[in-house]
C-alpha cells in the first residue's frame, strides 16, 4: 500500500502532462487529489504498523545479477517522514494556487520531487535509494530555473552542483561497501550486518557521511541551501527545506551511521583536540546552529532570514545524530518533523502571503506597511511560526530540541553552553524580522496604493497554514505519538552496532 505513494505521485504528474494546456483549475486540483491521496496511504500505513518496527513493502529482483532488488520497506523512523512528506506536499499545492504560468508543467515536477521523495524514504535497497535521490535532483532544478525568482538560474545550478558533488561521495563509498562485502547484494540489513574493518570504515564513514550532509545543510557545505531556498518558488521552498533537505539527514543516519558504526569511534589519537569523527561533526554542527542565527539576524531580506534560520535548525538534527544517544537521536528524528512543519509554514508566509503581494522581501520596505493590520492573517501566522521556531512549549519545536539538548548534555555538556547562545541568537533573528516586517512604526505606506489594496488571504492559503499550525501542536502536545514508533526502530538489529557504541 505505501508504494502507491510513489506509483501515484508519478501517475499524477503523467496525468497532468497530459492535460489540454488551459486546463489550469483542473491541474491545481489533480495536484491536490494526488497528493490528499498519497498523504491518506501514509497516514493509513503509519496508523496500520503502531509497532514501529521493520516490515516489507515490495521486494522483487531488480538487477539479477549485481544483487539488486527493487525493495520497500518502513520502520518507524520512515513512516514519520513519509507523513511529513504527505503534509508538505498538501500544503505546498495550497499555497501554491496563484501558479499562472505552465500550471501543469509546475505541478507534474512538483508531484515528480513528491514521489522521488516518498521513494527515498521507502528504499531498502541502496541502490534504489540512490536513484531516488538522484531523480529528486531533476524537478528541483527545473522547479527554480523556471518559476523562480531572485538569481533563479545560479540558485538552481548551485542547488544542483552541490547536489551532485555530495551525491557523487555517496556513490563512491556505497560502491567501495558493495566490493568488500563481496559484491553480494546492496541491501541495507546484507550491508549493515557485514564487519567492515575499522580501518574502512574510518574512511567510508565521514565520505558517506559528508555526502549526505551536504543536502542537510552541514556547515560549511550550506552555501547553496539560502541561494536555492530564495530563489525557489513558494512551494518548492517548502519542499526543499521541509523535506529535501531531509533526505540529507535521514542518509546519514539510516546509511553512514548505520553501515559504518566503527566510524565513529575513537582515532586513538587527537588533532586539534578532535579525537573521532564524532567530535568532528558534532563541532560542525554547533557551528552551523551558531552561524546560521547570526547570519539570520543580520539579513535584510526577509526570505534570507528564513533560509539561514534553516541551516541552523538542520545543525541540532545533525547533532542530535551525534550524541549516540536514545533521546538524543530521538529528539534529531522529531526535529525532522518539527524543521519540516515550521520552515513550510514560514516560507508559506514569506513567500505566498507577503511577497506576492509587496512584491519586495525588504524589510525596510515591508516595515512601513503596517502588514499586521492590512494582511493581519499573514502576521498572526508568522508569529505563531516564529514562537514554535524558537521553542515556545506546545509546539513542536520544544519537544524536539529539549530532547536534543538532553542528549547534547549526555555526550558533550560543554557544547550546551554554545548550543544555548544558539537559541539566544535564534529568538533574537525571529523577533527582529517580525517586528520589522509586520509591526514597524512609522506612518503608513501601502503598496499598491490605496486605490488598489493588498489582496485578502485566500482559503487554499488559510487552509494551509491552519494544517501546518496544527500539525505542530500535535507534535509538541502528542510527541510519545510518534516516539512509539521511532523508539522500536532506534532499537531494532539494524542500529546494533550503534547502540553498542554507547545509548
Amino acid at each position: 500500500m505505501l508504494a502507491w505513494t510513489i506509483y501515484i505521485s508519478f501517475l499524477g504528474a503523467l496525468a497532468l502532462l497530459l492535460l489540454p494546456s488551459r486546463s489550469a483549475t483542473l491541474a491545481r486540483l489533480l495536484a491536490l487529489l494526488v497528493s490528499v491521496t498519497t498523504f491518506a496511504l501514509a497516514l493509513l500505513g503509519f496508523l496500520q504498523h503502531r509497532s514501529g518496527e521493520m516490515f516489507t513493502v515490495v521486494s522483487v529482483p531488480w538487477i539479477h545479477s549485481l544483487g539488486i532488488q527493487y525493495s520497500l520497506k518502513a520502520d518507524g523512523i520512515s513512516l514519520t517522514l513519509l507523513l511529513l512528506t504527505g503534509i508538505i506536499g498538501i500544503c505546498g499545492v495550497l499555497l501554491s494556487w496563484n501558479i499562472d504560468v505552465r500550471v501543469k508543467e509546475f505541478f507534474a515536477f512538483y508531484l515528480v520531487l513528491i514521489g522521488a521523495v516518498y521513494g527515498v524514504f521507502l528504499s531498502y535497497d541502496l541502490f534504489l535509494l540512490f536513484v531516488f535521490y538522484e531523480i529528486v535532483v531533476i524537478p528541483k532544478y527545473f522547479l527554480i530555473a523556471i518559476w523562480g525568482s531572485t538569481r533563479r538560474e545560479y540558485g538552481a545550478m548551485k542547488l544542483v552542483i552541490y547536489s551532485f558533488v555530495g551525491s557523487a561521495m555517496v556513490l563512491v563509498g556505497l560502491v567501495a561497501a558493495y566490493v568488500v562485502s563481496g559484491s553480494r547484494s546492496l541491501s541495507l540489513d546484507y550491508l549493515a550486518g557485514y564487519h567492515f574493518s575499522p580501518h574502512f570504515q574510518m574512511w567510508a564513514f565521514p565520505l558517506v557521511f559528508t555526502g549526505f550532509a551536504v543536502l542537510a545543510g552541514m556547515w560549511p557545505f550550506h552555501t547553496w541551501a539560502p541561494t536555492g531556498h530564495v530563489a525557489a518558488p513558494t512551494a518548492a521552498s517548502m519542499l526543499l527545506a521541509g523535506v529535501v533537505m531531509k533526505l540529507g539527514a535521514y542518509g546519514c543516519l539510516r546509511v553512514a551511521m548505520t553501515l559504518f558504526p566503527l566510524g565513529l569511534g575513537p582515532w586513538g589519537f587527537h588533532v586539534l583536540g578532535f579525537g573521532s569523527w564524532r567530535d568532528v561533526f558534532a563541532i560542525l554542527a554547533v557551528i552551523g546552529i551558531i552561524y546560521g542565527a547570526l547570519v539570520a539576524l543580520v539579513q535584510k531580506d526577509f526570505k534570507f532570514v528564513i533560509g539561514y534560520s534553516s541551516i541552523s535548525h538542520m545543525g541540532f538534527i545533525l547533532l542530535g545524530l551525534m550524541t549516540l544517544n536514545q533521546i538524543g537521536l530521538s529528539g534529531a528524528v522529531v526535529q525532522m518533523i518539527s524543521h519540516g512543519i515550521l520552515a513550510g509554514l514560514l516560507f508559506g508566509v514569506v513567500g505566498r502571503m507577503v511577497y506576492s503581494r509587496t512584491h519586495t522581501r525588504e524589510l525596510a520596505a515591508l516595515g512601513p506597511m503596517h502588514l499586521s493590520k492590512v494582511i493581519p492573517f499573514a502576521a498572526f501566522t508568522f508569529v505563531i511560526a516564529g514562537m514554535a521556531s524558537m521553542g515556545l512549549p506546545g509546539f513542536s519545536g520544544f519537544a524536539a530540541e529539549l530532547m536534543i539538548l538532553i542528549g547534547v548534555w549526555r555526550s558533550y555538556p560543554t557544547l550546551v553552553l554554545f548550543v544555548g547562545f544558539g537559541l539566544v541568537a535564534g529568538v533574537a533573528y525571529i523577533w527582529r524580522a517580525m517586528q520589522q516586517a509586520f509591526f514597524a512604526g512609522g506612518p503608513l505606506v501601502t503598496v499598491p496604493p490605496d486605490d488598489h489594496p493588498l489582496p485578502p488571504i485566500s482559503l487554499p492559503e488559510r487552509a494551509a497554514a491552519v494544517i501546518l499550525i496544527a500539525s505542530s501542536v500535535v507534535v509538541g502536545i502528542f510527541p510519545q505519538i510518534f516516539l512509539h514508533v521511532i523508539h522500536p526502530a532506534l532499537n531494532s538489529p539494524m542500529f546494533d552496532g550503534l547502540s553498542k557504541g554507547g545509548w
